[in-house]
């Protein structure tokens, strides 16, 4: 089924997917998902030609759908195999081919590798495609090429608040200005297709001038007799002048300004940049609901999670200014004109950010992006994150940053990773996460102290009375009239669960019995009550007695229960139901 719903014809009987390397040719041909090609010639690699084809084998092994689906993998692979085989021929000895090479060549390639940049993925990825090969599925060289390296820790951090509070600002500001020209210029073309102004007028030149970008991306020109392409002179004289802010930025995004976007998306999301450059349109659902706001399905394509595993959509609404769905409102405002252009040009290109290039016929820098269509390109790019930044007097293209920042500290959670990737590739390594955790644990710890101190049992415990000690329900007072839970002098005014808790308190033999059955009516309560008001009321007096009957030990606490008296049971009765409270 093709994108516009028709049923796309079938290929030939006979038809195979072409072979990457043919028989006796050096040149592996990479297809990638979207069945762009791209050519890898290991007769360059400065290495015996024996070894070239027996590489070239194992590479084109990997150049299927199921293994590297982006000419990004393809790409990086050859380009490490450029530099290992440089390696190898300036050795005294080099190897001819894959079996000629030894244990100690390996070792001291994977020394020169260890701490320079991308050292761990050249070594995890040469060292793999080389063990497909079956001489060197088992033996020395296999098991020094199977040596595991420690993965790099990353050093990229995420922003400050106030650094990233600065760049959504002047995300925002930047997107803000596209969205208002965009808008202004499309009421004054409905103006003009719906006859609001007079033939020849201004306003009407206008309005033909911006009715050609919208159907064609390019304002009216006429053809001069060098071949040169030039504005009518009428357009030219009501726009002012040819500079693209005077003409096709009126209903069509910048480079920069797309980059904008992006951040906007990152910011709000927490998508990384591949996710944004290949970002798909959102489909509205059929029915806004009652109150008219649009509920938008949005695919998220992450090819690096692994087949079965790329494809994932969100649903969020435009409930208002400053949602998530009134983003997405925005940004098909913002680029409805140049993606309608696209879909006339080359039916079925769905992708959401759609900006114009200044100069037709740029051409494109790398076969990983959608090929252009007329005069728009698509996505965004990281060079281009780094010259909006620079624009905005910003340091470096902030969307390797913002989007820790985003998943770690804003969001807390995975963005299209794993939650073991997550965790040890955002959040453990984040110097802010760590300093905002540390701050956190010694706040838990405190709080956890205070809760220790106020349920741990403060009343002393005594093997014989003190004749000098007042007598009360749970415990003797040794101090009644300098209690810590009242003003000095007045009189302790406590309840009596709170005796055992406070450093004044006595416990001796006398009140074994009668606390072992205090500790056995609260926990018949527990059993009556909800957790959340058990806990409340009588947790902290139920801790306490725990700690005694710790300190007593079982056989002085069993003796106790059955010693308990009448006159005990009731007086505890009496402090449960709160008849005793002052």
């Amino acid at each position: 089924m093709s994108r516009r719903g028709h049923r796309a014809s079938q290929p030939p009987g006979d038809h195979t997917r072409p072979e990457p390397l043919d028989s006796g040719e050096l040149v592996v041909r990479h297809v990638d998902r979207n069945g762009r090609v791209r050519a890898y010639d290991f007769a360059t690699l400065p290495i015996a030609e024996p070894m070239q084809r027996s590489l070239a084998v194992l590479f084109a092994a990997r150049c299927t759908p199921n293994r590297w689906g982006s000419h990004r993998s393809s790409r990086l692979t050859f380009q490490l195999l450029e530099k290992f085989t440089a390696f190898l021929s300036g050795l005294e000895r080099p190897p001819r081919d894959v079996e000629e090479l030894t244990t100690a060549q390996v070792k001291q390639w994977r020394l020169s590798q260890a701490g320079t940049a991308g050292g761990h993925n050249a070594i995890t990825r040469v060292g793999s495609l080389l063990r497909q090969d079956a001489r060197l599925a088992s033996g020395p060289v296999a098991d020094e090429l199977a040596v595991r390296t420690q993965r790099p820790k990353s050093k990229t951090q995420s922003y400050s608040e106030d650094e990233f509070d600065r760049i959504k600002r002047a995300a925002r500001r930047t997107f803000r200005a596209v969205l208002l020209r965009i808008n202004d210029n499309a009421a004054h073309l409905e103006r003009w297709r719906a006859g609001a102004f007079a033939p020849g007028s201004y306003d009407f030149i206008l309005g033909e001038a911006l009715d050609s970008l919208a159907r064609t991306g390019d304002i009216p020109r006429r053809v001069s007799a060098k071949g040169a392409r030039n504005p009518v002179w009428r357009f030219h004289r009501v726009l002012g002048n040819t500079s693209p802010a005077a003409t096709w930025q009126r209903l069509f995004l910048s480079r920069l300004e797309a980059a904008a976007l992006g951040v906007l998306l990152m910011a709000e999301f927490g998508w990384n940049l591949s996710v944004i450059h290949q970002a798909k349109v959102p489909k509205a659902s059929p029915d806004p609901g009652e109150d008219g706001q649009p509920t938008y399905r949005i695919p998220v394509v992450k090819y690096r999670r692994g087949g079965g595993r790329y494809f994932e959509s969100r649903n969020v609404t435009d409930d208002g200014a400053g949602s998530p769905g009134r983003l997405i409102t925005e940004a098909l405002q913002a680029t409805r004109f140049a993606r309608a252009v696209v879909e006339d040009l080359a039916p079925g290109t769905d992708l959401l950010i759609v900006w114009r290039w200044a100069q037709g016929g740029h051409a494109i820098t790398t076969s990983d992006h959608h090929p252009p269509v007329g005069l728009f390109r698509f996505g965004v790019v990281d060079s281009a994150g780094s010259a909006w930044a620079r624009a905005e007097g910003l340091a470096g293209s902030p969307f390797r940053r913002g989007r820790r920042t985003v998943n770690a500290l804003v969001r807390r959670e995975p963005g299209q990773n794993s939650q073991a990737t997550h965790d040890r590739d955002y959040v453990l390594v984040d110097q802010r996460v760590q300093q905002e955790a540390a701050d956190i644990i010694a706040a838990g710890a405190e709080d956890a102290a205070a809760r220790a101190r106020q349920a741990v049992l403060l009343a002393e415990v005594r093997a014989d009375p003190d004749p000098d000690d007042r007598e009360t329900a749970t415990a003797d007072c040794h101090d009644y009239e300098h209690s810590p839970f009242t003003q000095p002098g007045e009189g302790c005014r406590a309840s009596f669960l709170l005796c055992l808790g406070c450093p004044n308190a006595r416990i001796h033999p006398g009140h074994h019995a009668r606390l072992a059955h205090l500790h056995r009516a609260l926990n018949h309560l527990r059993s009556a009550q909800p957790p959340t008001v058990w806990e409340a009321d009588w947790g902290e007096a139920h801790a306490r007695l725990e700690d005694l009957k710790r300190r007593l030990g079982e056989p002085v606490w069993a003796q106790a229960l059955a010693c308990v008296s009448d006159t005990d049971r009731h007086l505890i009765d009496c402090v449960l139901t709160g008849v005793l409270d002052a």
